[in-house]
């Protein structure tokens, strides 16, 4: 997996592990240039829409984010971070976040993040 600007090695344990869950996951010709960096900034951007939609919040005893219960627009959450990659002067397609947005949920469900629907 390409590197480009950020090592791997250096994100906490989970967060490598969900970055190489989701490059993994994403079909080799769908993959083109996606490099790890693309994938750990598309995944911030998902979370940075939630945010904004206010269903991602910190805690303030705790300091950790946490989730809260509500409906995510995933097309609008989609136009959101290909916005913002096109924006940076990244070169990503619709598909390819499609395709991180799929492989972070499945993620999240494997590993009881989130409810199967």
């Amino acid at each position: 997996m390409e590197n480009n600007s950020i090592e791997l090695a250096l994100l906490e344990p989970e967060e490598r592990e969900l970055v190489e869950y989701v490059y993994s996951a994403i079909p080799a010709e769908d993959r083109g240039e996606l490099t790890a960096d693309d994938i750990l900034t598309v995944l911030d951007l998902m979370d940075d829409y939630l945010e904004e939609q206010g269903l991602l919040k910190e805690n303030a005893e705790t300091g950790e984010m946490e989730y809260l219960d509500g409906e995510v627009d995933e097309t609008e959450q989609l136009n959101y971070v290909l916005a913002a990659m096109k924006e940076d002067g990244r070169s990503i397609t619709g598909v390819q976040i499609q395709l991180i947005q799929d492989a972070e949920l499945q993620y999240g469900i494997e590993h009881g993040y989130y409810e199967e629907e």
